[in-house]
């Protein structure tokens, strides 16, 4: 089992920046590819960024990128999500997720992942 914590979320003028965290407990971190993943109000949560488990690959959805970086520290169990020249439509609750995956994988797929935070709230204002 894995616990999934964010933080990071709150209210920020668009083309300002924030910085989400998600710290992981419960099983070795360095085992699990990790995602964020985004729900606005009305629509489907859609994937957002993923990166594999040593962090030498990722993935950007064309609406992050150049804007969004994720990260990771293995050493201190946390994947983050920096987020810059925020927009209003990046508006949502944003959640990560782990998956368990091979080491190269980066995993896009909602389904595939195994364990999810509980979301924090991002709100940009125009």
């Amino acid at each position: 089992q894995v616990q999934l914590v964010e933080s990071g979320g709150g209210l920020v003028q668009a083309g300002g920046s924030l910085r989400l965290s998600c710290a992981a407990s419960g099983r070795t971190f360095s085992n699990y590819a990790m995602g964020w993943f985004r729900q606005a109000p009305g629509k489907e949560r859609d994937v957002v960024a993923a990166i594999n488990r040593s962090g030498s690959s990722t993935y950007y959805a064309d609406s992050v990128k150049g804007r969004f970086t994720i990260s990771r520290d293995n050493a201190k169990n946390t994947v983050y999500l920096q987020m810059n020249s925020l927009k209003p439509e990046d508006t949502a609750v944003y959640y990560c997720a782990a998956a368990i995956a091979s080491v190269g994988v980066v995993t896009t797929t909602q389904r595939r992942y195994d364990y999810w935070g509980q979301g924090t709230q991002v709100t940009v204002s125009s």
